[in-house]
């Protein structure tokens, strides 16, 4: 069985994860969800990376998962962590030296959702009560990392799998699968859901971050 560090995008909290964490926990797995300090403003990568390692403690057999934003932390923890697997949830995937707030023009972002609102762009098929909490839970992110150059020379040298929902309205499908094929060489798997799967699928989630355990 495997240790599943989840790390929540910009803006989000460990709670995102919560039910995707109790999906795995059913499936035997162990499963954790730190919250990173976005809302420091001196805290830069090696604060979120020592945030997310900190959370696994000893576990062996990690897999580590990166939801959106999350995708800058979640490879610097997959190499200090040794893990057995990383995986890009509708996830940003970083270049040696780019800041985050670089990423957009460099991929050629184009916003999907232009016009919806907050809740339609992220939320759209999530429960309205899990919505609402979501929103009330939001934190406004003020780190430093977002403008620090990402410290890593290279992705890092482990299975690497890339997850798109094809219901995103944040991160296009077609954005993620050509930023998967540059970055990584990879063809993007995909998933029913929009960008926060993990409120609105979590068990088709967790089924999947299982079976890509499974076949490691």
């Amino acid at each position: 069985m495997a240790m599943f560090l989840l790390i929540h995008g910009g803006g989000g909290s460990g709670w995102e994860w919560h039910l995707v964490a109790e999906q795995l926990r059913a499936r035997g797995h162990e499963a954790v969800a730190p919250d990173l300090p976005i809302g420091n403003p001196r805290a830069k990568f090696a604060d979120f990376a020592d945030t997310a390692v900190k959370a696994v403690g000893a576990a062996a057999d990690v897999v580590v998962v990166g939801h959106s934003y999350g995708g800058f932390t979640a490879p610097i923890a997959a190499k200090r962590l040794d893990a057995r697997l990383l995986v890009f949830v509708a996830g940003m995937v970083p270049a040696p030296g780019e800041a985050p707030g670089e990423w957009w023009g460099n991929v050629g972002y184009v916003n999907p959702g232009e016009g919806l609102s907050v809740t339609e762009q992220y939320l759209g098929d999530v429960p309205p009560e899990l919505a609402e909490e979501s929103l009330r839970r939001s934190r406004n992110p003020a780190s430093a990392e977002y403008h620090e150059p990402w410290p890593e020379p290279a992705l890092p040298d482990v299975p690497t799998r890339v997850l798109l929902c094809r219901d995103d309205k944040f991160f296009s499908p077609e954005l993620q699968r050509r930023v998967a094929r540059e970055r990584l060489g990879a063809e993007a798997d995909e998933i029913d859901g929009s960008h926060c799967i993990a409120l609105s699928r979590p068990a088709e989630l967790a089924e999947r971050l299982d079976r890509y355990f499974a076949t490691l």
